[in-house]
């Protein structure tokens, strides 16, 4: 059975899921699925007796069972515990499956017994960064933190297991301790290997349903007792195939970190190049190897964050000379200092402010008690997505008919939320007739000389790159306020670019996404088939 741990490290490696991506310098949030799978099988394997093979020579489960019987009586008889009533036997229907014929199956309960914190819990002022007598805090932590005060040392015989009361975690603990809260429950396993007691109660599936419940919820298990030398001989070997575990999770992490810096490097020679030779080289590395670079969607994330930045750079598509000026677009002269422009754009394009060039104004506030008029449906921020609408929550909001026009969306308007995500936007598209906005809402308004589409472009390379970041108001909870959203600076090119630019932009995204698709199908294949082999490794 071990070989299904050895001979599938390939799969336990690349099975990666990806919780979520954020901009440029992250390195994305990535779960290690296939090495998590891992430890579960090693212990689910270890507590069903497959993970070492069974030694005839050892003394039978069923003859450490009445040594431990044995020593309950003793401890009954010193007052160290009470007298518990007889459990019902256990039935070979009530056992969730096979094991080896010299194991035996009892309750968890018939297994430790507890040993009281005795009312004795400490304040927070009382727990130290270095101390005496270490602290362990309702299984939350291996060592909450140090005393000095020896009357809260609590003596133990030997190493227990620590079961919190605000986690289903358990920890091995193996020294005399305070127990730092009253939720801190501390099992001792009667004449067991208690690094066996430890990692069968790892394996169990327990559910975060408060301190009462889970507890309730642990002691109906029941637990597979091996034969003593076998005890020893499972916790060898799960140590081992652990530490297997740490060292691919090490391996894996800084493969992933190495490959992320690599992509994240040379995409970044692309935006700083100076002329479109050396843009053109700087693609040519790129493309040459990129198979290897663009593997997973975080580095897929990187080349579209990227392919906006050229595109808003002007390096994207090659300038027209035919084309009209950017300048002659603006209806007032452009008035922006030159230190304060962020990057260098060609000369036939102009940095403007959007009140330069478009209309913006907030939509209606949301007063249930003065709004008048009839129920109409309107737009939250949680409507506005990147680039799209989510029209399945839409809310309806009182509307008097002299308002109706002034709130009104028409095609090719921006909306673009003012909080809650400031600064995402997309393109009303007239999806929908008759539908208006809330105040949470910026509807930007353009006169001919713009893009609509080129304009959410620059927003979210903006965001991306951190920039728009700068005309936020607000420490905690941020806001796009129309004064930040007037002064934002767009890098502004001819009319007829802006056009060449989104087919271009368009195209390049469609082929990322396609390729991000192919990346998460191979992905879920692999996680899927981890699954499996977990699943059929314990059938």
């Amino acid at each position: 059975m071990p070989e299904v741990i050895t001979n599938n490290l390939d799969l336990w490696t690349s099975a990666i899921l990806t919780k979520s991506t954020a901009g440029r310098g992250s390195n994305g949030k990535l779960e290690a699925y296939g090495i998590k799978r891992l430890r579960e099988l090693i212990l689910e394997l270890a507590v069903r007796g497959k993970l070492v093979p069974q030694d005839p020579n050892d003394e039978p489960a069923s003859a450490l069972l009445e040594k431990i019987e044995e020593e309950k009586v003793r401890l009954v008889n010193e007052g160290k515990i009470r007298n518990k009533k007889p459990q019902l036997d256990i039935t070979e229907e009530d056992t969730p499956y096979k094991i080896p014929k010299n194991w035996e199956w009892l309750r968890l309960t018939d297994l430790y017994y507890s040993i009281s914190p005795s009312g004795k819990k400490l304040k927070t002022s009382q727990i130290l960064d270095e101390g005496e007598y270490p602290v362990v805090d309702q299984g939350q932590s291996y060592v909450a933190g140090y005393t000095n005060d020896p009357e809260l040392l609590i003596e133990i015989p030997g190493p227990v297991v620590i079961f919190g009361d605000h986690t289903t975690e358990v920890k091995y603990v193996d020294f005399n301790f305070v127990a730092g809260a009253d939720g801190t429950k501390i099992l001792r396993p009667y004449l067991m290997d208690e690094r066996y007691f430890y990692t069968y109660l790892k394996s169990y599936k327990l559910e975060n349903r408060g301190y009462a419940r889970h507890f309730k919820v642990l002691n109906a298990n029941f637990m597979a007792l091996p034969p003593h030398a076998e005890q020893h001989r499972i916790v060898a070997k799960v140590d081992e195939l652990m530490a297997l575990c740490d060292q691919l999770e090490q391996q894996q992490t800084h493969s992933l970190e190495a490959h992320q810096t690599l992509v994240e490097t040379l995409l970044g020679t692309l935006t700083n190049v100076e002329s479109a030779k050396e843009l053109a080289e700087a693609w040519s590395r790129i493309a040459n190897h990129f198979d290897t670079l663009f593997t997973t969607e975080y580095s897929i994330d990187q080349l579209k964050q990227t392919i906006l930045q050229l595109a808003v750079m002007g390096k994207l598509i090659p300038q027209d000379p035919n084309d009209e000026p950017a300048c002659e677009l603006l209806s007032r002269k452009q008035e922006s200092a030159e230190e304060n422009i962020p990057f260098r754009i060609p000369e036939s394009w102009v940095w403007a402010r959007v009140d330069d060039f478009a209309q913006t104004r907030l939509g209606k506030m949301l007063d249930k008690a003065k709004n008048k008029g009839t129920p109409v449906r309107y737009l939250r921020n949680v409507n506005v997505r990147w680039f799209d609408f989510d029209l399945s929550d839409v809310k309806k909001m009182r509307f008097e008919d002299s308002e109706l026009e002034e709130f009104s969306l028409r095609r090719g308007d921006v909306l673009i939320c003012e909080g809650g995500y400031p600064g995402r936007a997309a393109v009303w598209d007239e999806r929908e007739s008759n539908i208006y906005f809330q105040k949470a809402i910026h509807r930007v308004r353009f006169q001919n000389g713009v893009n609509p589409n080129y304009f959410v472009y620059v927003l979210r390379e903006s965001a991306d790159s951190g920039r728009l970041n700068s005309y936020f108001t607000g420490a905690g909870i941020q806001h796009f306020t129309g004064k930040g959203l007037a002064s934002f600076l767009v890098p502004l090119p001819p009319l007829t670019e802006q056009h060449r630019i989104v087919a271009k932009v368009d195209e390049l995204m469609a082929l990322c996404n396609a390729l991000k698709a192919r990346i998460s199908d191979a992905q879920t294949t692999k996680i899927h088939l981890a699954d499996a082999i977990v699943e059929q490794a314990v059938a």
